[in-house]
C-alpha cells in the first residue's frame, strides 16, 4: 500500500518505522512544515510534504492514511480519509468523546474501508499470550481485572497540548487510561456500570492527572483501574483473575521495565500455585504486529476484528461517564 501520515511527531515517526518494506510512505502532512520535512527526509518514496492534510488524504496515489494528530483533529481527519475511500489507522483515543467518534462507524461501513484504532497494547507479546491462555480456558471462569498504568511526566508538561482540555478532550484517563479500559474490556466484556474519580493532584493544569475507575459487566465481573501521570517510576501492571488461575503482565519494555507474563495456576490442594513465567526482552514489535492486522483487514475491505472503531466507541463511552459527560 501507499501510505500517508498526518501528524509527524513522535507517534507518526513510530508508525513510519513500523511500515514493512512492501508498503511505501508517499505523503506526509503536519502543521509544522519542518517536522513534516524531517520525517519525509528519511523515506525516499515520500514525495509529498504539506501543511494541508486535506490535500494529502484525498491524494489519488494514497491507499491508506495514518492519523497521528492531536486529539481534536483525530476524528475530522479520519472522517475525511474515509470519505475519500482510504483505509485508516487512527491513533487512540480516535476522538475526544463518544459523540465525536460515533459518525465514523456508519461512514466506514458505507465506504467499505478498514479503520483501525491504535490500541497497540493488544499486540504486545505478553498480552497476546494472555489472550491465548484465557481463550484456551486456562483461567476458568473470569472474575476480575486489576490494572495500573502511569508515568511521571516531564518538566513543562502542563504547558503542552495534553493539558489543554479543548485540544486533548481530557487528561490522563483519556491518554493512558484508554489502554487500561480497552484491555479490561478485551478480557471481561462490555461494562454496564461505571464509577470512579478523576482528579488533579500534582500538575498545575485544568485536566486530571490521575483517574480511578471501578467498572462492572452485566454479570458482575469487575475491573479496578488506575491511570496516573504522577507515577514517579513508570509502571504498567495488569492482573487478570479467573477461578482457577491468575495472569500478571508487568512492564512494556523501555522505561516501563522488562515485559513479563506470569501464569499462576491453582493446584487442587490450593496453597502455592504452579508458576510459569515468560519474558519478552528486546525491541517493542507491537507497532509492526498492529500494522499487519490493519493491512490484513484493509486487503479484505473489512473492519479489523481487534482494536476497531466499535472498541474505541465503547472505551470512550466509559471515559465520558467517568468525566460526567452524557
Amino acid at each position: 500500500m501507499n501510505i500517508a501520515i498526518i501528524g509527524c511527531g513522535l507517534i507518526g515517526g513510530k508508525r513510519a518505522k513500523a511500515l514493512p518494506k512492501d508498503d511505501a510512505l508517499v505523503a506526509v502532512a503536519d502543521t509544522n512544515l519542518q517536522r513534516a520535512q524531517t520525517l519525509a527526509a528519511n523515506y525516499p518514496t515520500c514525495k509529498t510534504v504539506s501543511t494541508d492534510w486535506r490535500s494529502v488524504v484525498t491524494h489519488a496515489d494514497v491507499h491508506a492514511v495514518v492519523v497521528a494528530t492531536t486529539n481534536d483533529q483525530l476524528a475530522a481527519v479520519t472522517l475525511a480519509a474515509i470519505e475519500s475511500g482510504k483505509h485508516v489507522l487512527v491513533e487512540k483515543p480516535a476522538a475526544r468523546s463518544a459523540t465525536e467518534l460515533a459518525p465514523l462507524l456508519p461512514a466506514a461501513k458505507h465506504h467499505k474501508v478498514a479503520v483501525k484504532v491504535g490500541f497497540n497494547h493488544r499486540c504486545h507479546p505478553a498480552l497476546l499470550k494472555a489472550r491465548e491462555l484465557v481463550d484456551a480456558g486456562e483461567l476458568g471462569e473470569m472474575m476480575f481485572v486489576r490494572g495500573r498504568y502511569g508515568h511521571g511526566g516531564r518538566l513543562g508538561m502542563e504547558k503542552e497540548w495534553r493539558g489543554n482540555p479543548a485540544i486533548a478532550g481530557g487528561g490522563e484517563m483519556l491518554d493512558q487510561g484508554v489502554h487500561l479500559v480497552d484491555l479490561a474490556r478485551w478480557f471481561l466484556g462490555d461494562f454496564a456500570d461505571v464509577s470512579g474519580h478523576v482528579g488533579t493532584f500534582f500538575w498545575d493544569w485544568p485536566v486530571e492527572d490521575n483517574g480511578f475507575a471501578l467498572l462492572k459487566t452485566a454479570d458482575q465481573k469487575v475491573a479496578w483501574l488506575h491511570a496516573s501521570c504522577s507515577e514517579w517510576k513508570n509502571l504498567f501492571s495488569l492482573e487478570i483473575y479467573g477461578k482457577t488461575a491468575k495472569l500478571a503482565i508487568d512492564g512494556l519494555g523501555g522505561s516501563y521495565g522488562l515485559e513479563r507474563l506470569s501464569f499462576y495456576k491453582m493446584l487442587p490442594q490450593m496453597g502455592p500455585p504452579d508458576t510459569t513465567i515468560w519474558e519478552y526482552p528486546g525491541e517493542d514489535k507491537s507497532w509492526q504486529v498492529e500494522w499487519q492486522q490493519f493491512k490484513d483487514a484493509a486487503s479484505r475491505r473489512e473492519q479489523p476484528t481487534s482494536g476497531n472503531l466499535n472498541d474505541a466507541l465503547h472505551v470512550l463511552q466509559v471515559i465520558d461517564r467517568l468525566y460526567g459527560r452524557k
